[in-house]
């Protein structure tokens, strides 16, 4: 046995039966979730994702490998037309919050103070908005910190309303600066707590603190689409969500064979890690789904050999079979192929009610369908805490209706006002939702 896992401890735990049906009770906040498309009608594409449409994908619903090819369809990402938008469910408003000196805008997180924190990962760079105008635009920017290695990952530390530190997941290393609320730049170099981060394939590390900052989570994807870590000395600790101690010493494998767990977040009302995954690819187009899922402490989520469950990776058959009945299904899965990235929990006040607790995602989009799928913002609805595997189109509207593609979301975030932000690395923009009633 490799490595990888003599780190992995299998609890065993697994959904029951053949779907995700894992709740007695009815879907979380029912009377919001109508018109669900289950089935195949559930499998979409650009051309049909439609702001407020609930879709619930289930394992059942799964069609073999190979049951149609697995294509190369890259986006074709062009200028946005001066007649696109981006649409939302009725009684939602998008605005431009900027689309000015951002190379590539991809995680957002909110300090506690209310300042928006922007990963500019190929701007090598953290870039700080403060407030909102009359106008939905920022009173005042700011670069943090500049010289990163294409970071992605934001967390403050310790957890609460007075952070000490601002810990960055650059893609070879963590490290963190020495922060005080309202900081707009760095007062002191940064430190490296964790390095030698394997690089190459995906290279996105996200953060998270556990409630009671003991742990530090870090998510590291695989450097490849199916390469057997037995064979594969790269794809050690990989595919993998890691817990070490703020101070950057290693505890162990948190939760093992999620392919690329691009965005992690801790639900602030349960104190549950969740992740949003990208999936693999060359299966076919609706093999196999991305997913949004909450993490159990010790699970294997099957990557590269099994996915879903006990489904087996053709391309690996017959490997470590003592692994099939230990596969943790995952709580939501999300269109195959639409690269599922930062999620977070909504806990503002300026959406109705039955949004509070929810969980917001951005989707970036496929490469590997036949008709492009995701460039979308999806929400997960929750009822204490837990899915019921229903996800709703949100905000959608990036994509031409010939196919081009104008807009990428990536990162999401809850601004003080109750808005919500969305980074979108396609047109280098920063998005604004807003409530506007009935």
């Amino acid at each position: 046995m490799n490595r990888l896992f003599r780190w992995i401890h299998v609890t065993g735990a697994i959904a029951l039966g053949t779907t995700l049906l894992a709740y007695a009770s009815p879907a979380p906040n029912e009377s919001d979730v109508k018109n669900v498309a289950t089935g195949q009608s559930a499998f979409t594409s650009y051309e049909t994702e439609s702001p407020g449409t609930f879709r619930k994908i289930t394992v059942a619903d799964l069609p073999a490998p190979y049951a149609t090819k697995g294509v190369g369809n890259p986006p074709t990402v062009v200028e946005k037309p001066a007649d696109a938008w981006p649409k939302a469910p009725a009684g939602f408003t998008v605005q431009l919050y900027t689309n000015e000196g951002l190379a590539e805008p991809r995680e957002i997180r909110t300090a506690p103070n209310g300042d928006l924190f922007v990963a500019d990962t190929h701007g090598d760079k953290i870039e700080i908005f403060r407030g909102i105008t009359k106008d939905g635009k920022p009173e005042q920017r700011s670069t943090f910190a500049t010289g990163l290695n294409q970071p992605f990952g934001i967390a403050f530390f310790p957890v609460g309303k007075n952070p000490q530190w601002i810990y960055i997941g650059n893609t070879n290393s963590v490290v963190r600066f020495p922060y005080k609320s309202g900081d707009l730049k760095a007062s002191g170099p940064s430190e490296t707590l964790i390095s030698g981060i394997p690089t190459g394939g995906h290279s996105t590390r996200d953060l998270a603190f556990s409630p009671d900052g003991s742990k530090l989570f870090l998510s590291v994807g695989s450097g490849s689409n199916v390469d057997d870590p037995d064979t594969h000395p790269r794809e050690h600790n990989r595919a993998n969500i890691l817990e070490y101690t703020p101070e950057g010493k290693f505890v162990k494998v948190y939760a093992a064979g999620i392919r690329n767990p691009v965005g992690i977040a801790v639900n602030p009302s349960t104190g549950q890690l969740w992740c949003s995954t990208n999936e693999r690819d060359m299966l076919g187009d609706n093999l196999v789904p991305d997913y949004i899922t909450s993490v159990k402490e010790d699970g294997f989520y099957g990557w590269p050999w099994y996915y879903m469950g006990d489904h087996e990776d053709p391309r690996l058959a017959g490997k470590h079979p003592e692994l099939k009945g230990k596969v943790t299904v995952p709580d939501v899965l999300i269109q195959p192929h639409s690269a599922s990235l930062e999620m977070t929990f909504y806990e503002g006040k300026q959406f109705p009610e039955q949004y509070r607790g929810d969980i917001f995602a951005a989707e970036h989009g496929s490469w590997n369908k036949a008709r492009r799928a995701g460039y979308e913002v999806v929400r997960v609805p929750l009822e204490n805490g837990k899915a019921s595997g229903v996800y709703e189109d949100f905000i959608t509207g990036f994509v031409t209706p010939d196919g081009k593609v104008w807009g990428r979301p990536v990162g999401v975030a809850v601004a003080p006002d109750g808005s919500l932000m969305v980074t979108d690395d396609g047109s280098k923009s920063i998005w604004r939702v807003v409530y506007t009633g009935k």
